[in-house]
């Protein structure tokens, strides 16, 4: 029988040091590649039996067994596939210019006639990844179309050893890989390692994994089946074992799309926040899968940054892959992908958003202020398509309401789209103002969350109306109002003034207030920095200088506004400080100096 000592070819001696030095950026990678491989090798079985039925006369229970020994420092993977000759080991092995699996890809492209047929790889590329984790590898190898069993040897240093031996009864037909351990690699001969990096890389392979009698995959994945086969157990145990989270998802969505684009995806959105989802180490993305071959564990070019909280698979046949199949060369077809995804899912959003409001409000509160920052980002870019998404609590019987539903019961006199911010919802319930436009019958949205504000100057208008903040300095109901307070603020011109001298730079300016209802006193703000706008800045390194230019506004129906006009400037100064500290106070500010407060309280009580 043959027996032979060959030289790698050059091209394969450079592939091997890059193998093992730089390709992979993650060795257990191998195990992936190697079944990988012998899935292959089972499926060209299959589709040569299409003319050649006698090929599987040895049978047709096909598997991929894995037998580790810590002991000896080996780990197998043999499976019952298509098995290699003399002349197949040499070519396919020795050499990378020549890939069987390229080749049998483009034979099955030509014949068009078994659609089932998947290819996953290059056979000959990934197997020299086994020599990140072995110093030797002893491969043995049956084709059904040769009567000797064929075995190759090398230890990796640009030399590999072919001959052909008696055949064995453990091998009838196949590829047997032994892969003889480096001493800091033998734990990956461990059952429990093996059985996290065959769930982890090869968990979906359509071939059954078996390590002694117990099967480590599922052949056919969660998102290969068909929908209406999939119960929400199976979603949520799928989404609990694959995501490692204790508590089922929120939802889930199953897309599988054919055609021109072709992709199967089963996306989660999770019950509650990840731990780290706010902080620079959660890492965004959608597991990637090719042809059920595990490629990525976060692919973050599948989602949007505004879509980051989403956990979930992608599995597509149609992906170009480099020399690895670890990381993805610029593709067309995933950039599809990514697009075709995004609008799938909004569209599952808007359709909760009508068909089960309960949940939705549950969604938003979990995940609203993502959707808003994604309002925000790139200049506006996804505004349009997010902001039928958007939904804040109102006046409207304290619910919470779509920008729509607000525009659509607007009186045909208001032109503004009217809100009010604060702290929380109780505090912006309590706000004279709110509280004087509520009795008019007027709607108010509320802005508790401290980027509500920068969400809606990115969003400018809705519908065509534009939002308006009732403590804006500017705020007026119509103008019958605006003329009202005009010719009111004309005749206290100097009273006014004299006001506006007595607290000095702590406000750019005193007006006269309409709907503060019974309060003496409110605080509004003009420009482009709002009141809430100031306290969130003011929260941001370097951004402690940046203020509103606040306005105390007075009422002119409050019985204090008389006295400060009768007050002496001394008792004037006193008031007229005491209404600006509870004017801070109402809009969630702290004030300059508590004790000074107190101090001119109780002067100003004691008279």
């Amino acid at each position: 029988m043959r027996k032979e000592t060959q030289n790698f070819q050059a091209e394969t001696k450079e592939l091997l040091n890059l193998m093992v030095h730089s390709i992979y950026s993650n060795k257990e990678i191998f195990i992936r590649e190697l079944i990988s491989n012998s899935s292959d090798a089972i499926d060209k079985l299959k589709f040569n039996s299409l003319t050649n039925v006698e090929l599987l006369n040895d049978g047709k229970d096909f598997k991929i067994v894995l037998k580790g020994d810590k002991d000896k420092g080996t780990l197998e993977i043999q499976d019952n596939g298509i098995g290699m000759t003399f002349e197949e080991v040499n070519e396919n092995i020795g050499t990378i210019a020549k890939s069987g699996s390229k080749a049998f890809l483009e034979k099955i492209k030509e014949a068009k006639e078994n659609k089932d047929l998947d290819i996953i790889g290059q056979f000959g590329v990934g197997f020299y990844s086994a020599f990140m984790v072995a110093d030797e590898i002893t491969l043995l190898t049956k084709s059904p179309l040769s009567k000797t069993t064929v075995k190759w040897l090398s230890n990796g240093d640009g030399t590999y050893e072919i001959e052909e031996v008696e055949n064995l009864e453990d091998l009838v037909r196949g590829t047997k890989i032994i892969l003889h351990l480096k001493e800091d690699d033998k734990d990956f001969a461990e059952e429990y390692r093996l059985k996290s990096l065959v769930k982890k890389h090869s968990g979906s392979i359509k071939y059954p994994v078996m390590l002694g009698e117990e099967k480590l995959n599922n052949e056919k994945p969660l998102w290969k089946l068909d929908k209406k086969d999939i119960t929400d157990e199976m979603y949520n145990e799928f989404y609990k074992s694959t995501f490692f989270d204790t508590e089922n998802p929120l939802m889930s969505f199953n897309f599988k799309v054919q055609g021109s684009l072709e992709y199967n995806a089963v996306l989660f959105v999770p019950d509650r926040t990840p731990m780290d989802f706010y902080t620079k180490d959660y890492k965004r993305g959608l597991q990637l899968y090719c042809k059920n071959v595990f490629i990525m564990e976060s692919a973050e070019n599948l989602v949007p940054e505004y879509l980051r909280f989403l956990k979930g698979v992608v599995d597509t046949d149609n992906l170009s892959l480099n020399i690895s199949r670890e990381i993805l060369q610029q593709n067309n077809e995933l950039s599809k992908i990514s697009k075709n995804l995004e609008k799938k899912i909004l569209g599952e959003f808007s359709k909760l958003l009508k068909t089960d409001r309960e949940k939705y409000i549950k969604f938003w509160e979990i995940f609203g202020q993502t959707i808003k920052f994604g309002i925000q980002e790139l200049f506006g870019l996804n505004k349009e398509k997010l902001k039928d998404l958007v939904i804040f609590k109102s006046s409207f019987e304290d619910k919470y309401v779509t920008f729509k539903e607000y525009v659509d019961r607007m009186p045909s006199d208001q032109e503004s789209i009217f809100y009010v911010t604060g702290e929380s919802e109780e505090m912006v319930k309590s706000l004279p103002k709110l509280k004087a436009l509520k009795e008019k019958g007027f709607e108010i949205l509320y802005f508790t969350d401290r980027i509500d504000e920068f969400t809606i100057k990115t969003l400018s208008e809705y519908s065509g109306k534009k939002f308006k903040s009732i403590t804006a300095s500017d705020f007026k109901l119509n103008e019958e109002e605006a003329k009202k307070d005009e010719d009111l603020e004309k005749e206290n011109k100097t009273t006014l003034d004299k006001f506006k001298e007595l607290l000095g730079d702590k406000i750019a300016e005193v007006k006269l207030g309409n709907n503060l209802g019974s309060s003496a006193v409110a605080m509004t703000s003009k420009g482009e920095i709002s009141l809430e706008m100031e306290k969130t800045l003011s929260q941001m390194p370097g951004n402690d200088k940046v203020k509103a230019e606040k306005i105390l506004e007075l009422n002119p129906e409050h019985p204090l506004f008389e006295k400060l006009k009768n007050a002496n400037d001394e008792e004037a100064s006193d008031l007229l400080e005491i209404l600006y500290d509870q004017a801070l106070l109402i809009e969630g500010f702290k004030i300059e100096n508590p004790i000074k407060f107190a101090e001119k309280l109780n002067k100003i009580l004691s008279k």
